[in-house]
């Protein structure tokens, strides 16, 4: 074979290659039909407390959710906990629940954490990684915003900052 030959096979290779790849990408991100959606029900779930009992989602029927997913490497999710904070503490008395979901730590690195950030919102330990994959969850940190009657109203995949999560919680928060 000569060289041009060879060249256009290496390309005929990485085009397949690459058609490969973006179809695996569509079908596990777009076409995956249990994946939580917009205007979808959140799924239910029921995870420990890092200081307290176990706590269902079903339980926060008639109050509106965040539900943050994070990790206490991911620089983003230190970058956002703050704003979820201080709406928290903003909202708490009109019906918001943030929920931090952390994703496969034990309480040994989830609590120095927590006090650093001064977080007081409910932090739930999915230490086997359960929740995180009913909910699909790929990059971190990734928030549902839930309204009371269950449904799923927005899903951002990356930071927040505060102005972001007021302007969702309007779509949220209890009438």
């Amino acid at each position: 074979m000569n060289k041009s030959n060879r060249t256009y096979v290496r390309i005929a290779v990485l085009g397949l290659l690459l058609v490969a790849l973006v179809f695996a990408l569509y079908s596990s991100f777009v076409k995956d039909p249990n994946a939580v959606k917009v205007g979808r029900d959140a799924p239910n779930f029921s995870l420990e407390q890092l200081n307290g009992p176990e706590l269902a989602l079903d339980d926060l029927k008639g109050k509106g959710v965040v539900l943050n997913f994070w990790g206490t490497w991911c620089e983003p999710c230190k970058k956002e906990m703050p704003a979820l904070q201080e709406q928290y503490n903003k909202f708490k008395d009109k019906g918001l629940v943030v929920l931090g979901v952390n994703i496969g730590e034990s309480p040994v690195a989830v609590e120095p954490f927590v006090k650093q950030f001064g977080v007081d919102f409910p932090i739930l330990l999915d230490r086997q990684s359960q929740i995180t994959k009913l909910y699909r969850i790929g990059p971190i940190p990734t928030t549902f915003f839930i309204a009371p009657d269950g449904e799923v109203k927005e899903i951002v995949i990356g930071q927040l900052n505060e102005a972001m999560i007021t302007d969702k919680l309007s779509k949220i928060l209890p009438k």
